[in-house]
């Protein structure tokens, strides 16, 4: 039996930390589901990407190895947790191993017959989307932190702008 398993992040933008995270994953399980968080929330400072971009960026930063084990969901946010992690439940196919370092996420699947593996952070200070937003909007070297796919895709959409302008 194949060991699949979940990783749901926002990806604002997708940068080396989450490409290290989804080896890591990988390298625990055949198939990962990588669930799009937020994926219904209107463009916003902290949320400048739709989810089909960051769906774009993703496949354009991973190999093709890593495309044939990795299946993209867009996960909506919604204000009731439980009914969050029932929706996923419908979105996403069966899994065993749900990878995150949230609290919160741990709590709603601790009640379920699935193990919650932590993800190790690379350079947690530096690879944020948070730090990476700001330094393209302070006109700072920001390219080093992120896959060459992300990149690519965040000049061709002149991200500085889009970001300056939210």
């Amino acid at each position: 039996m194949s060991m699949d398993g979940l990783l749901i992040g926002r990806f604002q933008p997708f940068h080396l930390g989450h490409l290290d995270a989804l080896r890591f994953a990988l390298s625990k399980v055949e198939n990962l589901w990588l669930g799009l968080g937020s994926s219904n929330k209107p463009q916003e400072k902290d949320n400048p990407f739709s989810a089909e971009e960051r769906k774009e960026m993703i496949l354009s930063s991973i190999d093709d190895l890593m495309k044939e084990k990795i299946s993209i969901y867009f996960i909506p946010d919604l204000d009731d947790h439980v009914k969050w992690v029932e929706m996923i439940d419908d979105a996403v196919p069966q899994f065993h191993i749900v990878f995150s370092n949230d609290p919160l996420t741990g709590h709603l699947y601790s009640k379920r017959p699935v193990q919650i593996v932590s993800i190790p952070f690379l350079n947690r200070d530096d690879l944020s989307g948070t730090n990476i937003r700001n330094l393209i909007v302070s006109d700072q070297q920001w390219s080093h932190l992120v896959p060459e796919g992300t990149k690519n895709f965040l000049i061709q959409n002149s991200a500085k702008d889009r970001l300056k302008n939210i």
